[in-house]
């Protein structure tokens, strides 16, 4: 090989080096649902906010970086805020790892939020929960993983937005003895007796960017732990009525109803909110029936059903047969990294 052809090639993957992203990781996944492959362990990395691939909605891409598009954008995940969401494509780690700390620079003036989570997959067809870091961006997944992926939510007001213009991530070496296994998804399945309720908002934006259709077919839980990507059914519950006999499984693609915190199907010691209710219980269900946390849910609102997931109207009507507000069996099925 000629030495000026070596020089070049030996230029070319400097700058990866320096771009922060190693040369067998340069190239992401196609989408949030299929992991990429590697030849070389990846410590630290660059979140590429820009990716063409990447799941996306209402996102601005500006010179100061990621910010929100519209901040007419309204979800009812979060009232009376603007939002975007962007979820990066996933990146694979070329090795086993569960325990990261992701830093970020960003512009959050007063009265905005940004939201950073994590996932990981340990073998195609499982994705972990979604994760938030602590105060210092340290997080533990609850197992190892070889691949990883990052979403931002950018919550603004009607004058301001969060302006997003890095985000890394570094992966520590694995000193767990938490091993990946076949059925390993954060939680054990298990079936709950749940009060649902129409969703309805027909036309509106869900959490995950999807606009909903008449008769429309998916599910709304209370907490961001389990939502999907835009189309995908990663998170997706089994839902039966008795009264009808009819069973439909949905995908998980908005959040709520009343809190948005509230990851109940999770035993206390992994629950975001409320640790000290029996796992199972959503916070509103508490709050209406016995007057937990004085009646009222995360924002402060009189709780007047005990719901603990929304259906909607295809889910509702067409699958369950259901005619009103009624109680059914919610089986959490396991999180499934190919369901894009």
């Amino acid at each position: 090989m000629p030495s000026t052809t070596r020089r070049l090639i030996r230029g070319l993957c400097a700058l990866l080096v320096v771009g922060g992203l190693p040369p067998a990781t340069a190239g992401a996944t196609d989408g949030p649902g299929a992991p990429p492959a590697a030849t070389q362990p990846a410590d630290d990395w660059r979140v590429d906010l820009d990716a063409a691939t990447a799941d996306q909605h209402n996102t601005g891409h500006h010179a100061d970086g990621l910010t929100i598009a519209d901040r007419r954008a309204r979800t009812r995940s979060a009232p009376g805020k603007a939002y975007a969401v962007y979820t990066a494509p996933a990146q694979s780690l070329g090795r086993e790892a569960n325990v990261f700390t992701v830093s970020r620079r960003a512009q959050v003036p007063p009265g905005t939020q940004l939201v950073t989570e994590v996932r990981g997959s340990a073998h195609p067809g499982r994705w972990t929960q979604w994760s938030t870091p602590d105060a210092d961006g340290r997080l533990r997944l609850p197992e190892v993983v070889s691949v990883l992926q990052v979403r931002l939510t950018l919550l603004g007001s009607a004058t301001a937005s969060p302006v997003v213009s890095d985000v890394t991530v570094h992966a520590e070496p694995d000193r767990s003895d938490t091993r990946p296994s076949e059925d390993t998804t954060g939680t054990a399945p298990a079936t709950y007796r749940l009060f649902a309720t129409r969703e309805g908002l027909t036309g509106q934006t869900t959490a995950n960017g999807h606009v909903i259709q008449s008769r429309d077919h998916f599910v709304a839980l209370p907490s961001r732990r389990m939502l999907a990507s835009k189309g995908g059914t990663e998170y997706q519950v089994r839902l039966c009525y008795a009264r009808t006999g009819r069973c439909e499984t949905a995908p998980v693609w908005d959040v709520g109803p009343w809190n948005t915190r509230d990851d109940y199907w999770n035993p206390s010691t992994q629950r975001q909110t409320w640790y000290d209710l029996p796992q199972g219980t959503p916070e509103s269900q508490a709050a209406y029936q016995s007057g937990y946390n004085g009646g009222l849910d995360e924002f402060g609102r009189r709780v007047a059903n005990p719901a603990g997931i929304d259906l909607a109207d295809g889910t509702f009507w067409d699958g369950l047969g259901l005619t009103d507000n009624d109680w059914i069996d919610v089986t959490f099925q396991p999180a499934d990294a190919g369901g894009k």
